[in-house]
């Protein structure tokens, strides 16, 4: 949500500094220098939110010997470059309960984890300008009201009794629902990774993944820079770089990154409580704790890249965009601006369980930017499982094998993935 460097470490608990000033150290565990360890349980290969969750959950239903390796630092990716949304307004029934027990967990997060990140339930508000959107909205907010999320619909004027600062023109419609919200998004990866590590899980950064190999007698060889670690199981936490890994063993997932661009503005007086997100143009915005318009607009035909760099193209479509919905912003300084790839699969659902070919290798990609999101339940769910519990539907649902036709997921598309 920002591009200031992580402060300094020192002494004090994590949880009392981030109630007080705002900041939040990095776990004193990290390891980002000597040897990886010769054996482990589950290797979990990638340092983002998603794989930081499900290491903690492993954890704490008391599975040993658990080791994250990260190739760069945390917060690097996805995970460390996104607004902060979290929300219930979807298009398909097993999202939309995922994300109420999602929101469940980021309620409880200060309190479980002991770390504050600043979760606000302002609400999403979704801008229609077409009748077909309207319909779209309408479908899913039966859906959603089905389900037991408090999503309504509301008229040009109902929307804008919630942001009196957007401009109607244009708008015939909108969503909204009270309870999705906003949190910051680095307090949130470190919380996992404090946690993760007070349970026994090992996190190495700056370990960058260069083999991965079948061993005869079950499980693989992980090998690293910092040496080669004997995994009975691997989970595949890469987000956008999941692709890479899978082939070293010879599997082909679908997904491929969209670079998407995020910029920050000065603190200005707080007014915006909710997110804010047009359909039309993938346009987002929400206003921080500290006062900034956090937002992002989608750009037609951006190229399939890791790039993180920003571009003019990105700044002059969002500004444009941003002062439409809301005039008032036409003033404001941008301080800041980054991208990130979106770990995008086909059909706009994540691919999670193992592989047919390999049932100790797991998958936990495609969530198409809304892993962020998703990382508390799926983190949970992928720990019950992994220990002994109850196999979740998602496992079922949401494999690779739906690929194998080459037609597509054979599972509805989330009819919009923005915010």
């Amino acid at each position: 949500m920002n591009g200031a460097a992580p402060p300094e470490e020192d002494d004090e608990d994590d949880a009392s500094r981030a109630d007080r000033s705002g900041e939040i150290k990095l776990p004193p565990t990290l390891e980002s220098s000597g040897p990886v360890p010769e054996k482990a349980e589950i290797v979990i290969v990638g340092g983002g939110v998603m794989g930081l969750a499900i290491a903690y959950y492993l954890s704490t239903m008391g599975l040993e010997d658990v080791v994250v390796v990260e190739r760069g630092y945390l917060a690097e990716g996805a995970s460390g470059r996104n607004g902060g949304g979290v929300r219930q307004q979807w298009a398909t029934e097993i999202n939309i309960r995922l994300m109420q027990q999602s929101v469940e967990l980021c309620q409880r997060f200060a309190v479980d984890i002991g770390v504050n990140v600043w979760f606000r339930q302002g609400g999403y508000l979704f801008l229609a300008r077409s009748a077909k959107e309207v319909a779209r909205l309408e479908k899913n907010i039966a859906l959603q009201n089905r389900c037991g999320v408090a999503t309504r619909m509301l008229d040009p004027q109902g929307a804008k009794q919630i942001v009196p600062e957007i401009d109607l023109t244009g708008i015939v419609g909108a969503s909204y629902n009270p309870t999705d919200g906003i949190l910051f998004p680095w307090p949130f990866l470190w919380g996992y990774a404090r946690q993760a590590t007070a349970h026994g899980v090992r996190i190495f950064t700056q370990t960058p993944v260069t083999g991965l190999t079948k061993r005869s007698q079950g499980g693989y060889d992980v090998v690293t820079e910092r040496g080669t670690i004997a995994a009975r199981r691997v989970i595949n936490a890469c987000g956008a770089w999941s692709p890479t890994l899978a082939k070293m063993i010879g599997v082909e997932i679908p997904t491929f990154p969209i670079r998407h661009e995020i910029c920050s503005s000065e603190p200005l007086k707080p007014f915006l409580k909710p997110m804010v997100s047009e359909l039309a143009s993938g346009l987002y915005c929400s206003q921080s704790m500290r006062g900034e318009i956090v937002g992002g607009v989608t750009i037609p035909g951006h190229a399939s890249t890791y790039a993180k760099t920003s571009t003019l193209e990105f700044l002059a479509t969002y500004s444009r965009r941003l002062v439409k919905l809301m005039p008032i912003l036409g003033d404001i300084k941008i301080l800041r601006q980054w991208a990130g790839p979106y770990d995008q699969s086909p059909d706009g659902n994540p691919i999670l369980a193992p592989t047919r070919e390999h049932p100790d290798f797991f998958l936990a990609c495609g969530f198409v930017g809304h892993g962020f999101m998703m990382a508390p339940i799926v983190g949970k769910l992928y720990a019950e499982w992994l220990t002994g519990g109850t196999k979740h539907e998602i496992f079922e649902r949401y494999t690779l094998d739906r690929f194998d036709d080459g037609s597509g997921s054979a599972h509805p598309k989330e009819d919009f993935n923005i915010g």
